[in-house]
């Protein structure tokens, strides 16, 4: 079993250099985990001396397939600050690699009080406890314990859309959540190709986005407990398809939302 806390530790390499492991306990179907991949280039600048704030945007594009196992480096780049807002740069690569395999622009912000609303509804599911776990295939399937809550048959889909789903998630290890943690779990569902025909189809994630929601005490509240992530297409054209997900604690909150484009055959 993989402990997600040693997958994500990266040790200092100099100026905006950053070094560690793809670990293998976090393999997927065509190299590391894209959710891992997100949590390290994250993780590389909220290590930074310099980070203010927090995570707010992170975008990632998937170039080139993390070998599980390489040794890993993550170069950062602040291009940009305000007294509220720090825009900055990561790319990952294989240490002895001139070649990039992921690149992110991440947002961080120094959040204030003010006036808010919450417009999704989170839908009204079981709890997790009592519901089974559903076995990913693959390495990083364990590392989740998926709990499927709405919409397990690829073939039926659920009375509100044939791919809109949610299952109850978190991480096997006990690690406590937080931003790092949010953008590992909100890849954490089946892709929506495989509601377009009948059951898995080869696909690959092309362009990753997830936004911080929540505050600070907020994550503190949910602590390693489940969080329920709600994920549904948007359309499959021509090769690519797009999902969104919103990511809730059991309390009711939305943590986060995401989207993605997928390529798929």
């Amino acid at each position: 079993m993989g402990d997600l806390e040693t997958a994500l530790k990266l040790d200092t390499a100099g100026t905006g250099l950053w070094r560690g492991r793809a670990d293998p306990a976090y393999e997927g179907n065509t190299g590391m985990y894209g959710g891992m991949t997100a949590a390290l280039l994250l993780k590389a600048v909220s290590l930074e001396e310099r980070a203010q704030g927090t995570p707010s945007a992170l975008t990632v594009n998937f170039v080139r397939a993390v070998t599980p196992g390489g040794e890993i480096e993550v170069r950062t780049r602040l291009l940009g600050a305000t007294r509220s807002i720090q825009n900055w740069t990561a790319e990952l690569s294989l240490i002895g690699s001139s070649d990039v395999h992921a690149a992110a622009s991440i947002v961080t912000a120094t959040r204030r009080d003010g006036d808010g609303f919450v417009e999704p509804t989170m839908p009204e599911v079981p709890p997790p406890e009592g519901l089974e776990t559903f076995r990913i295939p693959g390495p990083f399937g364990k590392q989740s314990s998926p709990r499927i809550a709405l919409g397990p048959d690829f073939n039926v889909g659920s009375p509100m859309g044939r791919s809109h789903s949610a299952a109850w998630v978190r991480d096997v290890s006990g690690r406590k959540i937080d931003a790092v943690q949010i953008a590992y779990l909100c890849d954490n569902y089946a892709p929506r190709a495989f509601y377009t025909g009948k059951g898995p189809r080869p696909s690959s994630t092309i362009a990753y986005s997830v936004y911080f929601l929540s505050t600070t005490d907020e994550m503190t509240a949910v602590g390693d407990d489940y969080v329920l992530i709600e994920a549904i297409g948007s359309r499959a054209a021509q090769g690519t398809i797009g999902s969104r997900v919103n990511l809730w604690s059991r309390a009711g909150t939305l943590l986060a939302t995401s989207e993605q484009l997928c390529w798929f055959k």
